[in-house]
């Protein structure tokens, strides 16, 4: 027995002493036929992390495992050529059966019998038949060397290799593990599955408590249907071993130290979910469906989209479960878990991805179709967005709404194929054998403990009703629902398998689901391992955050000798780090604004806010495709070694007790990144959290994101965030494809004080702005219209006291106004058009216009623009000017809330419009048109 097995068996405190020789006893026995030990000490011994020999199978003929290591590397099927080097005809047979041996490994799972309907027209697959590989039935009582195979001895006739071969990979679990290039992994699931054929031997008490979590999926769904008859619930019929399967994952994680597991699931069986795994009292559950439950702030959602959350008890202690809130989006619930368990993970330090789980439910036909499945598992691996693997259960109905034929819903054999991009093993198991279930469940747990990588559970099942309740399924599947009408429930076919097996009596089964209903006619929680008095610790305190107004107050100025100090530090490099030439003179300017030697620029403005952040003890995060650099150059968070290629992050030496400074460039994904950071943010109320586009309008990549979580999850859900957008925006002559960030949209999704759109024109309103998001108790997202050419623009600066004094200003004045009296003309406008219009003004000398810049669209900023509009009493014109087209920008959705802010100065005054004309693209194609537009619309805003 390996040394380092033998050393963990010993520090384990029942198994010291003279308990000792009894345990090597039983772990040698595990080695060659696990069913032989008691199922406790099995799932002891499934636990041990593996290493070279584990298997207790150390194969010899080192020429045949020479041989058939050849064919391997050199043969994917293990077509019927045989090795030159096998002349004899034994050899020849010897060689083919290990080949036959390796054909089940990776194809068997294409014969297993997975569907519980029995519809599956499958084409057979040769390379599984002996005959492909020359063996015939007059072989089939010859002995052969076994190999690498995990069961029987080193010898084994040819009908029981094949037997074996078949009730393990072609029964009800079809295992795609061989696409996996780490050897490693391959022997770990040959050693898992071969020596118990993939049925292990569960005790009479796990049986019975798989009957009972069967009885209370089925009798959920029984319940809710005969009490609300019609009702859309999204239900689990046909599904029901989820729950088991559910139960197993979270005692699973819990027993391997997990103390936070973060779920996230679409509509079908949520409401199965929320009761029987989380524990929701079915009383709240039926005051919704007769809507009594409704809350008094916000629109709410529909019952089969809110989350939850909870804490049970398992075998390695309490374990806080969180269920994450989803719209009808599908798969865009993916991400958003991930993020928020990457939030967890850093505020735990949990650098393995042991202390928090992500578990995230699929569809079928969503699984395959989405495109964000996809940009998730390729985010899986990377620096900035790995957590240590997820565990994905695919409930496959085998419809999509009404689509199930494979060439519709898919061009793939299987619906998770996709999951193969990032080498994760798929396990298609049959839902109507919950025990293979169990077995599979088990396999993904450990998978995910041990190698640290994802692993999916297809769930192969059917939908007893249609789409929802109230939908009739056989109008476009009849033959389908015909099968399903004559099917005994998954919970009948198992209880009636365990009173043949003995396992209960006659009757037991009736008296569990009659125990069940009793539960919910009382309105008790169902869940045994609930605990009703969660420890707070493992959850976030968002109380500080709730209840204040946007313009609540906060200091964002900062001591002028700490800004300083930390300044310095910010063009500080290690002995020999070598610069490029620009981003060496970046360092130096830089180091000449600390000093008070050089106005700040916007990169100064933005990297200061976040040392002070840090300084302050607030964790920042900022994630997008080119970040740490920046797209225009301007960031230069990260400093790379022209000599060796090593980088430095002057924001990771703030000070040595500093919080977390991250920053990821990420793939080039916006919709999973940004969901991500939705998740992250809605995690960690104390951190600055960041997604930067490249340019504004790559957020139209991610627009489900906005539109269904950023600017309505608070108003559905309750559910704070305080995520920050960085969206590159202005019209410099570049095409209409990077113009515009689409302000218009989120100007149009802004209502009851959902979210703020900020537009800072100067370095010192991009510090305190950023500084605001954090430093003010208020937690909204934050959309930031930024600039492009403005990060450079000789106008576009501030000073050291604009960062030591005030705060961000909704409304800025021009810096050296008009005296009041001899304004005549206002001319309102956000943005880069401000400097346009500065410098037209300063041309032409007209000191009878004034220019207000409004930094801060929405919520928008009424009492201070009447505050700055209070001095000028003579004004006869007021213009908006815009460098955007009229149908887009801040016009139509502003433009309310400007005219009453000239109403109430002067009833008289009425606003105009100056800027371009109502346009299909953002921006013209080409320079010539873009300078004579922008040329005009300035003048307009004089003239109008």
């Amino acid at each position: 027995m390996p040394e380092s097995i033998m050393e963990q068996l010993w520090r384990t405190s029942h198994l010291q002493g003279g308990n000792l020789a009894y345990v090597e006893e039983l772990f040698e026995t595990y080695l060659t036929d696990p069913n032989a030990v008691p199922e406790e000490w099995r799932n002891y011994f499934d636990k041990l992390p593996r290493v070279d020999g584990y298997a207790g199978q150390d194969v010899s003929h080192a020429a045949i495992r020479e041989q058939f290591e050849h064919i391997s590397r050199h043969q994917r099927y293990y077509a019927a050529s045989v090795p030159a080097s096998a002349t004899t005809g034994a050899d020849q047979k010897q060689i083919r059966v290990l080949q036959m041996i390796n054909a089940y490994r990776f194809r068997g799972h294409q014969q297993a019998q997975l569907d519980p309907l029995g519809v599956w027209q499958r084409t057979p697959v040769e390379d599984l038949d002996p005959a492909f590989h020359g063996l015939n039935d007059a072989d089939m009582d010859l002995e052969f060397k076994t190999g690498s195979l995990a069961f029987g001895g080193e010898n084994m006739a040819l009908r029981d290799i094949l037997d074996g071969l078949k009730e393990t990979y072609c029964s009800s679990i079809g295992a795609e593990y061989m696409h996996v290039v780490d050897t490693r992994i391959k022997r770990w699931f040959q050693q898992r599955m071969e020596p118990v054929r993939s049925h292990p031997a569960y005790a009479e008490k796990t049986r019975k408590h798989i009957l009972e979590r069967l009885t209370a999926a089925e009798g959920l769904e029984k319940y809710l249907g005969s009490r609300y008859p019609g009702v859309k619930r999204f239900g689990l019929e046909g599904a029901e071993s989820l729950i088991p399967c559910l139960d197993e994952l979270i005692q699973r994680a819990g027993s391997y130290g997990a103390k936070e597991i973060v779920i996230g699931m679409a509509h079908r069986g949520r409401l199965n979910v929320l009761v029987n795994t989380l524990g929701k009292e079915p009383s709240e559950l039926f005051d919704e469906f007769e809507g009594k439950n409704l809350d008094d702030e916000g629109s709410g959602d529909v019952k089969y989209h809110q989350g939850f959350s909870s804490n049970v008890m398992t075998e390695g202690g309490e374990v806080h479960l969180a269920l994450a809130f989803n719209p009808s989006h599908l798969e865009i619930v993916s991400p958003v878990v991930e993020g928020s368990v990457r939030a967890r993970q850093t505020r735990r330090n949990d650098t393995t991805g042991k202390q928090v789980v992500p578990i995230i439910m699929h569809g079928d036909a969503a699984f395959a179709g989405q495109g964000v499945v996809m940009e998730t598992f390729q985010m899986s691996q990377t620096r900035g967005f790995g957590v240590g693997g997820t565990v994905h259960i695919v409930v496959n109905n085998q419809v999509g709404f009404t689509t199930s034929r494979q060439e519709d819903a898919r061009s793939t054999e299987y619906c998770t194929d996709v999951a193969k991009m990032v080498q994760a093993p798929i396990l298609h198991v049959n839902a109507d054998d919950p025990e293979a279930v169990m077995f599979a469940t088990q396999m993904a747990m450990d998978y995910r403990n041990e190698f640290g990588g994802d692993v999916v559970i297809d769930l192969v099942c059917y939908r007893r009703r249609g789409h929802n309740e109230a939908d009739e399924p056989a109008a476009t599947q009849p033959v389908m629902y015909e099968k399903i009408r004559g099917l005994k429930t998954t919970r009948g076919l198992y209880a009636a398998y365990l009173e043949e097996q003995k396992v209960i009596a006659e009757g037991d089964a009736k008296a569990m689901e009659r125990a069940y209903r009793d539960a919910l006619d009382e309105g008790d929680h169902v869940v045994k391992s609930l605990v009703k008095e969660p420890n707070k610790d493992l959850y976030v305190d968002w109380t500080p955050y709730l209840g204040h107004e946007w313009t609540a107050k906060c200091k964002t100025s900062v001591d002028f000798k700490r800004l300083k100090e930390l300044g310095k530090k910010m063009s500080e490099l290690p002995e020999g780090f070598v610069l490029q030439r620009q981003v060496k003179k970046i360092v130096e300017d830089r180091s000449k604004m600390d000093q008070g030697a050089l106005s700040l620029n916007w990169g100064y403005g933005e990297i200061m806010a976040y040392a002070t952040l840090l300084d302050e003890g607030h964790p920042i995060r900022i994630t997008g495709q080119d970040v740490r650099r920046g797209t225009f150059s301007h960031r230069h968070a990260v400093f790379h070694n022209q000599k060796g290629g090593d980088t430095y992050v002057p924001l990771e030496h703030v000070a040595d007790d500093q919080p977390s400074f991250e920053i990821y460039d990420s793939l080039l994904s916006e919709e999973a990144v940004m969901a991500f950071e939705y998740g992250y943010a809605t995690t960690t109320p104390q951190s600055l959290v960041i997604w930067e586009a490249q340019f504004g309008d790559f957020s139209n990549g991610a627009q489900v994101v906005i539109d269904q979580f950023l600017t309505s999850g608070q108003h559905k859900w309750g559910r704070l965030c305080g995520l920050t957008l960085l969206l590159p925006h202005g019209y410099e002559g570049q095409g209409p494809e990077h113009s515009s960030a689409r302000l218009e949209r989120f100007l149009q999704l802004s209502a009851e004080h959902n979210i703020q759109v900020c537009v800072p024109t100067t370095p010192s309103q991009v510090f305190h702005m950023l500084r605001r998001q954090v430093k003010r108790p208020l937690r909204k997202p934050l959309v930031a219209i930024t600039p492009k050419s403005l990060l450079r623009h000789k106008e576009a600066v501030s000073n050291l006291d604009d960062l030591t004094e005030g705060t961000f200003r909704t409304v800025l004045p021009e810096k050296e106004p008009s005296p009041a009296n001899k304004v005549k003309r206002l001319i309102l406008c956000s943005g880069k058009v401000y400097y346009d219009l500065l410098e037209k003004k300063k041309a032409d000398q007209r000191d009878d216009v004034v220019i207000f810049r409004l930094e801060q669209l929405y919520p928008f900023p009424a009492d201070d623009l009447d505050e700055m509009l209070a001095p000028y009493k003579n004004l006869t014109h007021a213009v908006w000017c815009q460098e955007e087209p009229m149908n887009q920008g801040a016009w139509y959705c502003s433009q309310h809330h400007m005219r009453g802010a000239l109403h109430r100065h002067n009833p008289k005054l009425y606003l105009q419009y100056a800027g371009r004309k109502a346009s299909a693209a953002p921006a013209a194609g080409h320079l010539s048109v873009h300078v004579e537009e922008q040329k005009q619309l300035v003048n307009d805003a004089f003239e109008v």
